[in-house]
């Protein structure tokens, strides 16, 4: 990607470590970052995660070759609007790292009117701290990360944006947006719901027994961790899912009571199959994801 020019707008977590991805693998490509917060920015220069700043969206969208939108889903929503109104590269692609993609891929349709190129984009790989100063060149290997283009973007445009992202050691998978935010409502956004329930549930029962808190350890640290997340981003991420959600919160709550019945009944043989069927299935996940 020799002498062409990347633009990151939301210099966090995934935003940083995809710079440091493409700052490897295309090192002749120079990357300019955009944030809200100042001192991102400049984190982001200090620790050479950027080459360079920009001093507004337009600046560097106008220069670049790739933009890549890693900011909250309603900043994202306001950032394609602005985008839409301003005039890029005949051929720049614009890809984003939300973790849901059906109302992200409907509004970009509707903004772009297909007159510029843009796939979704979501690396399911991350952390529970945030910030520049935490960018991994490592965070995404042998994670899997989804694009959902459009039916219309040809296979050579999903191939450059392939190449740009090669140097995440990612697994790059094409879905259909719905079903991507079907399968992350099960394997990510229910689970971050669940925690965040186990953890109010725990800080409720600890007003009566204080020793909750300080014996909380091991397996309630480990099934809880992710309830440390950004309440403010996975508020917009749960609500732009909720649908999916809903179902399968209907569906979660039939376990549970179906569970609850087993223990009214004293049916040891069924408790037993519970935790077998979820050992069984939980051991034959794959180890690198």
């Amino acid at each position: 990607m020799k002498g062409r020019n990347v633009l990151i707008v939301g210099l966090g977590l995934i935003g940083g470590s995809l710079a440091l991805t493409i700052k490897k693998q295309h090192p002749s490509a120079k990357i300019y970052g955009l944030d809200i917060h100042q001192h991102e920015i400049e984190k982001a220069i200090e620790l050479n995660t950027i080459d360079e700043k920009v001093d507004s969206l337009q600046q560097g969208a106008e220069l670049a070759d790739l933009i890549i939108l890693s900011t909250p889903v309603l900043e994202l929503r306001k950032i394609m609007k602005q985008l839409a109104s301003m005039t890029l590269k005949e051929n720049v692609i614009i890809t984003d790292t939300g973790s849901t993609k059906g109302e992200i891929m409907e509004a970009a349709n509707e903004v772009f009117n297909r007159k510029v190129t843009f796939i979704g984009g979501h690396p399911i790989a991350g952390s529970h701290k945030t910030g520049v100063e935490n960018a991994d060149l490592h965070l995404f290997d042998g994670a899997y990360y989804i694009l959902t283009p459009s039916p219309e973007i040809s296979n050579n445009r999903i191939s450059e944006l392939k190449n740009w992202l090669g140097g995440t050691n990612a697994r790059l998978h094409i879905l259909d947006k719905d079903e991507h935010d079907y399968i992350v409502g099960m394997i990510s956004h229910l689970p971050h719901l669940m925690a965040g329930v186990l953890v109010n549930q725990a800080k409720k029962h600890a007003t009566k027994e204080p020793l909750i808190r300080q014996m909380a350890a091991g397996g309630f640290r480990d099934i809880t961790r992710i309830a440390s997340s950004n309440p403010s981003i996975w508020s917009e991420i749960v609500m732009d899912n909720r649908r999916n959600l809903m179902e399968l919160m209907e569906d979660w709550m039939n376990e549970i009571r179906n569970l609850t019945t087993v223990l009214q009944t004293g049916d040891e043989q069924a408790i037993h199959h519970f935790f077998e069927g979820a050992k069984e299935y939980r051991d034959s996940l794959p180890s690198h994801v």
